[in-house]
């Protein structure tokens, strides 16, 4: 399918939908710089999905993911087609980059290593918790802090590394595919399936957060919580907190007077 026009034919009918469009961050750009391009392409895309497959399950890749899922809700309420279980701001990158530098550090094999990654998709709402991990690994503090610090500004590290020609790509196709296989098993009755994703929540105080996700036939079967965290990661939750609901604000208000 090409171009607006065919659209809405393209969308009829479909059961998922991934939208990894809009533009990739340059060297000095933060997510947030994106916000105007992006936010466009999300509401537009996201409008035709509400009038065309509103049961779907909508997965949003594009950035600033914080704002761009507040958008995708905004715009499935003034359809009249609000489901927040069928709304996944994806973030899975996160997990894979946090389950890498861990095992990376301990010499495990990436595979293997899990570690549910909470909070948002951007600089420090970008909350990994490795007392959480699975296996169970132990790093001094200092250690711990620079280890923290990498996997929230990885998507930057990227970014400088490719000096002006994208972000991640190849990396965030795998964690975008992990993601997605896993809403289809859960969809097809494979029962346990598990993945953060950033969605409306009642976990804390902002109206958007991700934690863990039991998924299943309908999309979110239960929102698994945050669980217990050690006070460096209790600290980090609410540091995140006024960036959060700033970058949700935003995405409410862009929906709000988009046409």
């Amino acid at each position: 399918f090409l171009g607006p026009e065919q659209l809405p034919e393209c969308l009829k009918g479909c059961d998922v939908v991934v939208i990894p469009a809009g533009v990739p961050r340059k060297p000095g750009m933060t997510r947030d710089d994106l916000f105007n391009t992006n936010a466009s392409i999300v509401a537009t895309l996201t409008s035709a999905c509400a009038k065309h497959c509103p049961e779907a399950m909508i997965c949003i890749i594009s950035n600033p993911v914080n704002s761009t899922i507040p958008i995708t809700s905004e715009v499935f309420k003034k359809h009249g087609v609000y489901n927040p279980n069928r709304i996944f701001g994806v973030t899975t990158l996160d997990i894979v980059r946090a389950n890498t530098f861990v095992a990376e550090l301990k010499g495990l094999d990436p595979a293997r290593v899990s570690v549910p990654v909470i909070g948002g998709h951007a600089g420090k709402t970008i909350i990994p918790l490795i007392s959480q991990c699975t296996p169970k690994v132990d790093f001094p503090q200092d250690q711990l802090e620079k280890l923290t610090g990498r996997i929230q500004e990885a998507g930057t590290e990227v970014v400088k590394a490719k000096a002006g020609a994208g972000s991640a790509t190849l990396s965030m196709a795998y964690a975008g595919a992990r993601f997605v296989f896993s809403l289809v098993d859960a969809m097809n009755g494979k029962e346990g399936v598990i993945e953060c994703a950033f969605v409306r929540s009642e976990e804390t105080e902002s109206p958007y957060f991700s934690t863990p996700l039991l998924l299943g036939k309908k999309g979110i079967e239960k929102n698994l919580g945050i669980g217990k965290i050690s006070p460096f990661e209790e600290k980090m939750v609410a540091e995140a907190m006024a960036e959060l609901k700033a970058s949700i604000k935003k995405g409410e208000e862009f929906a709000k007077n988009f046409k």
